[in-house]
C-alpha cells in the first residue's frame, strides 16, 4: 500500500468515525420538553428518504437537499447512483426508522457497477435526518 492510498483510507476512517459520533450525539439530544425522544413519522421518513435518494440519481449535492440532513459517505466521495430500491417498509425504532436499501452505483473507470445493500436510518423530529447506518451490512 502506497502512501497516498495509506492517506485515502485514513481519511475515510475519519470520516466514519465522525460521522458515527455524530449520528450518536443526535440521538441522544432529548426531545422538546420531556426528555424522551419523539416517535418516527414512518411515511415522512420513507418520503424523505426516497427524496434523498432521488436527489443523488439526479446528481445533486447531499447539502443541496433542503430541509434534510443527510449524511452518507458514497454520496459525498462523488459516487454516482444510477438506481435504488426500497426493501419493505423499515422497522421503526424509537425516533429512527430503520429501512434497508439496494444501491446500484456507477462504475468508476475500468470497473463494473456495483450493487449493495445497505440501512439508513431516518429520523422525523425534531427535524428529518438520513443517515447511512454503518453499524449494519
Amino acid at each position: 500500500m502506497n502512501d497516498a492510498t495509506r492517506r485515502v483510507a485514513g481519511s475515510a476512517a475519519i470520516r466514519a468515525a465522525a460521522g458515527l459520533c455524530l449520528a450518536a450525539l443526535i440521538a441522544a439530544l432529548p426531545g422538546c420538553s420531556t426528555g424522551e425522544a419523539h416517535a418516527v413519522d414512518t411515511s415522512k421518513a420513507r418520503e424523505a428518504l426516497a427524496s434523498s435518494l432521488d436527489a443523488w440519481k439526479r446528481g445533486e449535492d447531499s447539502r443541496s437537499v433542503s430541509s434534510i440532513t443527510i449524511q452518507d459517505f458514497d454520496w459525498e466521495r462523488g459516487a454516482k447512483l444510477e438506481g435504488y430500491e426500497i426493501l419493505g417498509d423499515g422497522q421503526a425504532k424509537g425516533a429512527n426508522l430503520s429501512i434497508q436499501v439496494k444501491l446500484r452505483l456507477a462504475a468508476a473507470a475500468g470497473k463494473k457497477a456495483t450493487e449493495k445493500s445497505v440501512y439508513y436510518l431516518v429520523g422525523t423530529s425534531p427535524s428529518v435526518t438520513v443517515f447511512r447506518d454503518t453499524l449494519r451490512r
